[in-house]
C-alpha cells in the first residue's frame, strides 16, 4: 500500500515531469536560436518563469543550475543533480546525453533538439494513456470501497448476520482468506494501472 509521503513524492514528480517538457523545448528551442549552451538554460530559466511563476518546481530546478553556472560548476554536472535530486527516468536521460554530446563535441544543438523531441514524445504518450485509463482506475476505487459498503449495510440492518463467520473459528479462517485475497487484489488493481512506457 502506498504511504501518502509516497504519493505525494510521486505527485510533485508527475508536476515536475510536465514541466521538464517544457524546459527542455524550450533550451532546444534557444540553442536552435544561437545561443550558448549557458545562455540557454539562464533563457529557459526566464520563460518557466513566465509560464509557471517562481514558485513552481521546475524554475527552481533550473534556478538552482544557473546560481551553479554562476559558480564556474559545468551544466552537465548540474543536470546530473538536478536528475538525482528529482528522482525522474526523463531528467537522467537527459543529463546522460547531454553530458555525453558535450564530452564528445558532436553537432550538440541538433543532438539536445532530438533528445527533447524524444523526451517530449514520450511524456505526451505517457499522458494520454493516463488519460485513458483514469475512468478505470476510478472504477477501481469505487470497487474496492464496495465490499466494506456492503458488510456495513447488511451489519446495520441485519444486526447479528455476520456473528457465525467473526465469532466462531471456521469463520475468522474465511474471513481471513477473503481478506488476504481482497488486499491482492487491491495491490495487483494499482500495478496494473501503474503503466511505464
Amino acid at each position: 500500500l502506498f504511504s501518502l509521503q509516497e504519493k505525494e513524492k510521486k505527485r510533485r514528480q508527475e508536476k515536475l515531469r510536465g514541466q521538464f517538457k517544457d524546459a527542455i523545448l524550450g533550451i532546444a528551442a534557444n540553442l536552435k536560436a544561437g545561443y550558448a549552451v549557458e545562455n540557454s538554460f539562464r533563457e529557459t530559466l526566464k520563460e518557466m518563469k513566465m509560464l509557471y511563476g517562481k514558485e513552481s518546481l521546475i524554475y527552481r530546478e533550473l534556478y538552482k543550475i544557473v546560481q551553479g553556472l554562476k559558480n564556474n560548476l559545468t551544466v552537465e554536472y548540474l543536470m546530473t543533480c538536478m536528475a538525482e535530486d528529482s528522482g525522474l527516468e526523463e531528467i537522467q536521460e537527459f543529463a546522460d546525453v547531454f553530458s555525453i554530446a558535450k564530452k564528445s563535441g558532436g553537432n550538440l544543438t541538433e543532438i539536445i533538439y532530438e533528445t527533447a523531441s524524444v523526451i517530449s514524445d514520450k511524456i505526451e504518450v505517457e499522458k494520454e494513456i493516463q488519460v485513458l485509463i483514469s475512468s478505470k482506475k476510478l472504477e477501481q476505487k469505487i470497487m474496492t470501497f464496495v465490499p466494506f459498503a456492503i458488510i456495513l449495510y447488511v451489519g446495520i440492518t441485519s444486526k447479528g448476520y455476520f456473528d457465525i463467520l467473526y465469532n466462531s473459528p471456521g469463520g475468522r479462517i474465511i474471513m481471513t482468506v477473503c481478506l488476504a485475497l481482497y488486499l491482492t487484489a487491491y495491490i495487483m488493481g494499482e500495478k496494473i494501472t501503474e503503466i511505464k512506457v
